[in-house]
């Protein structure tokens, strides 16, 4: 029997009520889990052919979960949550990692990671996995092992990367708020090009053990709507465990504060270039849009940024610091997954680009790897200079291109590397604060072309008070979560 119209006419006008008011709506009996699980479902089953954002589905057990008794009682009982398919594993859930070797052995995690266990503590039904990058190495969602994840404002442009198949199921109103992680920018920039929030919090903000550490460059949250999604999950999920191995220092609690408004005059500086690429008139336009919001709030702003960020020869040192780092990731995310694997992985069940970067990343010496976190460690005490010289805030545009078409940023065999050299405009605006571990946050302020761009708040180490707050005041002026994608549940 068809679905009668009334329910899917409910069911849709929910999916536009974010994961704060849907957490109400449980708590006061209006929904129950089961009934909040049964319309994601839907929505996945009946939208998700089209988008290509989950691939892992896991309906019946979050079914059971809902219907049971042991759904633990935190605040966000009930309300439906994807992960991202890297690194925040499951037990008991495939863990791929957009890698087609772990996909063609079907492996299955033996174990919850530590922000897993957090999202569960809260009360969140795990309803599935969502698409991204091999390895979350790039700034789109087109893994051979999965396809290409659409954008639900246009289909012919990608969600970016690697959380793209997040962003692109809240986007297209799955379900309020999406699990994502970012290295050099993978929270903020399929935020940008999807018309979400998306805030990288501090290093060390969010427990990434028990495998993952939390002193690297990467680092896991949610995109979102709201603001108060964001931040509500980021206070109950930014609770470290014994033996973590960095501690963002704290500012005020909880980051869900409805007392913005009360919030003292900032002095806020604008970064609209960058020596590396030419940055889109859309993009910077954003930015002075966002500007003039906020000096009508009462904030000073003014056009200066860390000079260590506009100079040349230091922008092209801290690139060979940060690529060499990232290399030698890649080839401990080989070593990783090998082990979980049981066999090693080789150069057959991986795509091009990242067997390159591996094996670049094996090549290294411990020397040229230990200079790199050299330089990646004077650039976080020259930016926290900037910051307590009397600086709140930086704005920036969050990327310096706005949506690339499906398969321009797509690797070849030709051209191994084509993808993480086209990734470059995407993403020149957002690692720079991977490097430093400063929070930072997207936020959909602009659009080109009738796509989504972003405008970056980036504030000093262990901020994210301030910059929610000033989030949240943009938010109220804005009032951008009305403004929804034309492919939307």
């Amino acid at each position: 029997m068809s679905e009668s119209p009334s329910k899917k006419d409910t069911n849709d006008e929910l999916s536009r009520v974010d994961a704060v008011s849907l957490a109400k709506m449980i708590k006061d009996k209006e929904l129950s889990p089961v009934e909040a699980v049964s319309m994601t479902i839907e929505r996945i089953e009946r939208l998700d052919k089209d988008l290509n954002s989950v691939i892992h589905r896991q309906f019946e057990r979050a079914l059971e979960l809902a219907a049971s008794s042991e759904l633990p009682d935190g605040p966000f009982k009930g309300v439906p949550m994807l992960i991202k398919d890297l690194w925040a594993e499951e037990n008991g859930e495939p863990h791929h990692a957009g890698v087609k070797g772990m996909r063609d052995a079907r492996y299955i995690a033996k174990a919850d990671s530590d922000l897993v266990t957090r999202y569960k503590e809260a009360g969140f039904i795990i309803v599935g996995r969502t698409n991204t990058p091999e390895m979350g190495a790039v700034a789109t969602t087109e893994p051979l092992s999965y396809g290409p994840t659409k954008n639900p404002w246009n289909f012919d442009y990608g969600p970016g990367g690697s959380s793209g198949g997040s962003a692109a199921a809240v986007a297209a109103g799955f379900l309020p708020a999406a699990n994502a992680s970012d290295g050099g920018g993978s929270i903020r920039i399929p935020a940008a090009m999807c018309g979400l929030v998306g805030l990288k919090p501090s290093r060390g903000r969010v427990p990434m053990g028990p495998e993952k550490e939390e002193w690297g460059v990467s680092i896991q949250h949610v995109v979102s709507h709201t603001v108060r999604d964001t931040s509500a999950i980021l206070d109950a999920t930014a609770i470290n465990f014994p033996g973590d191995g960095v501690f963002a220092p704290e500012f005020g609690r909880p980051y869900f504060n409805e007392n913005f408004h009360n919030l003292k005059p900032l002095k806020i500086g604008i970064k609209v270039s960058d020596p590396r690429v030419e940055v889109n008139p859309d993009c910077i336009q954003a930015v002075h849009n966002a500007a003039s919001l906020l000096s009508d709030l009462g904030h000073h702003v003014e056009e200066t940024s860390p000079e260590a960020l506009n100079d040349t020869e230091r922008v092209s040192e801290l690139g060979w610091a940060f690529g060499t780092n990232w290399s030698v990731n890649i080839a401990a995310n080989f070593a990783y997954l090998s082990k979980r694997l049981g066999r090693e992985l080789v150069e057959d069940d991986v795509e091009p680009g990242t067997w390159f970067l591996a094996q670049r990343g094996k090549e290294q010496s411990a020397i040229n790897f230990v200079k790199a976190q050299g330089v990646m460690a004077n650039l976080r005490r020259e930016l926290a200079g900037w910051w307590s010289s009397g600086f709140d805030l930086l704005l920036t545009p969050t990327t310096a291109q706005p949506p690339p078409l499906i398969g321009l940023l797509a690797p070849t065999e030709e051209d191994p590397i084509r993808a993480s050299i086209e990734s470059v405009p995407y993403s020149v605006f957002t690692s720079p604060f991977n490097t430093t571990g400063q929070p930072a946050i997207s936020l959909p302020i602009g659009s080109s072309n009738g796509l989504p761009v972003g405008i970056q708040l980036v504030g000093a180490y262990g901020r994210e008070d301030i910059i929610l707050a000033v989030s949240s005041q943009l938010e109220e002026m804005v009032n951008w979560s009305e403004n929804r994608a034309p492919f939307h549940a």
